[in-house]
């Protein structure tokens, strides 16, 4: 009879545990994605004689798809012109995918994705994560030659496609 017994309590608290479980976390919203950055100061020292301050400001707006603003036609060693230039918005399974990059100085400076899949919970979550390390990437590489987050593939496909489409308007 104690076996029957401590067999059922065995049972209920195993059951008890598995159903109290949590499985998923609450969605976070990356605070990168499509949000203007906050201006940045940086401060340069040349030959230690003089210095000056350099300040760049994201842009935060997105033009229609296809298309690049252009501030300044200076172009930089690196080939890209100043400005701010939206790539083309590239359909995925999940949802169009459209990066806009901000270049100053011949570098890519701000990174932000206006479109990018989040209809569902599980889209959310993926590109809570995912598109944050994509700009960092970015930034990092300063060309669309990075790498795949792993789980959002699609996303990162997407993402790479129309950044380089930007890059390309950034060097026309």
């Amino acid at each position: 009879m104690k076996k029957i017994v401590y067999a059922v309590l065995a049972t209920v608290t195993g059951l008890v545990l598995l159903f109290s479980y949590r499985t998923s976390l609450d969605v976070v919203a990356p605070a990168a994605i499509g949000t203007p950055a906050a201006t940045k100061t940086t401060t340069k020292t040349t030959t230690g004689t003089s210095s000056g301050t350099e300040t760049s400001a994201g842009s935060g707006t997105s033009t229609s798809s296809g298309t690049g603003a252009s501030s300044s036609s200076s172009t930089a060693a690196s080939g890209l012109k100043d400005g701010t230039f939206t790539g083309q918005a590239v359909d995925t399974q999940y949802g169009p995918v459209q990066v806009q990059i901000t270049v100053s100085g011949g570098q890519i400076t701000d990174v932000s994705v206006p479109q990018y899949p989040n209809t569902e919970r599980r889209d959310q979550q993926i590109n809570a994560q995912a598109i944050p390390q994509l700009i960092s990437e970015t930034k990092s590489a300063q060309s669309a030659q990075v790498d795949m987050v792993s789980g959002a593939t699609y996303t990162s496909d997407g993402y790479t496609q129309s950044l380089q489409s930007a890059i390309d308007q950034a060097k026309a």
